[in-house]
């Protein structure tokens, strides 16, 4: 059995908003959502910017969560948890209608966040603050599921594995629903320090909003963001049986290990290439068949240059006709939670009819795909990739379509 699966809940938290729309709205017009550092005082830090999430975050936190269960959270997994309820409520399901043990929760999820900057860490909350496994637990507990309930760590392609994992419980008849989404800060200053030793990290700290710059001539290093992504997948039976609204499709995806450096990606974005040809094998799919890549597209030399290249060997000369974005020009990298808030926003491009841009683009002209510079566009897609590529070589490529049930 190979059951369809569909997305019936949708929503982001991230510097450009606390809600689905907000970050939709914003992503189209361009907005950043880099600043000088707030949570700490960044001063002599190489990097001293970052995407943060609004202050208005602690209001959320205060109507969502009880205060007991808050102080056992970080802030990292208060965005988790906040961000799985709006999505939930959106998705309007009543789970006492549902066999619960068929009800799943996969997470990506690198840390929770339990760093210097984090408050109200004690002796009595700090091991269930650092427990990763938090994030789903709590969310499954929420809502009393009880089918399998698991986190998944493998660098920023964290959350795009969720959605893979979440997929195959639904296709194969495991699951009925599965929340599967990601949250992550690294704002803090011991990650900030050992990344700008790595010559990872951006350090044009002035202005911020210019910082991120995906594929272009003078990129220098990813900006660190911040959020939550949570997407509330469903077979397509259980969706139709209740009459939910349907977002878009999942289609498949791909997974693939490139075995070759614990930082930088193969050469000539070999690897990446795979994933991608893999993902369309899996799917059935043509490379004429995708209308709109959602990159990876980190602002880092190496894996800009190389996803390029990819993109060029598996689409060939349909590679010009593609549009090519990366959001984290407006929000940063937000890690493990990058490839589900990546792939929310393909979704909303599919439903919308628009491709978000790339902001800060100045042309490399070794870069010469259409990455959609500084202004949205309109655009029909009916199938997409949102692309996902770590250190460690974890690489995953999700293929998304536009519901037609």
């Amino acid at each position: 059995m190979n059951r369809k699966v569909v997305v019936t809940g949708i929503n982001i938290i991230s510097s450009l908003g606390l809600d689905i729309v907000t970050n939709w709205e914003n992503a189209v017009r361009g907005i950043s959502g880099v600043k000088r550092i707030s949570l700490f005082d960044p001063g002599g830090l190489q990097t001293q910017i970052a995407a943060e999430v609004p202050s208005e975050f602690e209001y959320l936190v205060n109507q969502n969560i009880r205060k007991r269960s808050a102080r056992q959270m970080t802030r990292v997994t208060q965005m988790c948890f906040v961000c799985a309820r709006e999505a939930v409520e959106k998705s309007q399901i009543d789970f006492e209608r549902f066999d619960k043990t068929r009800c799943a929760v996969i997470v990506g999820v690198v840390n929770t966040g339990n760093s210097s900057v984090e408050k109200g860490t004690t002796i009595q909350n700090a091991i269930l603050k650092s427990m990763n496994n938090s994030m789903s637990a709590w969310i499954s507990m929420e809502y009393r599921l009880m089918g399998p309930n698991y986190t998944v760590a493998t660098a920023c392609a964290s959350s795009a594995y969720a959605i893979g994992f979440g997929y195959d419980l639904i296709s194969s008849d495991r699951a009925d629903i599965v929340i599967v989404g990601g949250a992550d800060s690294i704002i803090n200053p011991e990650e900030i320090r050992g990344f700008n030793e790595l010559y990872a990290l951006s350090v044009s700290n002035d202005p911020p909003e210019k910082a991120s710059r995906p594929f272009s001539i003078n990129r220098d290093g990813f900006v660190i963001g911040e959020g939550a992504g949570i997407l509330v997948l469903e077979s397509e039976k259980s969706a139709l049986a209740r009459n939910a609204r349907i977002y878009a499709e999942v289609l498949g995806y791909a997974l693939t290990s490139e075995a070759f450096n614990i930082m930088a990606p193969m050469k000539e974005g070999i690897g990446m290439a795979s994933t991608m040809e893999l993902a369309l094998k899996n799917t059935k799919l043509k490379p004429e068949d995708i209308q709109y890549i959602n990159a990876h597209g980190t602002s880092t030399i190496l894996n800009d240059r190389y996803e390029t290249l990819a993109i060029k060997k598996v689409f060939q000369d349909h590679a010009y006709r593609i549009p090519v974005t990366s959001l984290k020009s407006m929000i940063g990298h937000t890690i493990g939670a990058a490839g589900v808030i990546e792939a929310a926003i393909t979704i909303l491009s599919i439903i919308n009819k628009k491709v978000t841009p790339t902001i800060n683009y100045q042309k490399d002209p070794e870069l010469d795909l259409d990455f959609v510079p500084d202004k949205a566009k309109e655009h029909e897609i009916t199938h997409a990739l949102s692309n996902s590529f770590a250190f460690g070589g974890h690489n995953a490529s999700i293929v998304l379509k536009r519901y037609s049930g």
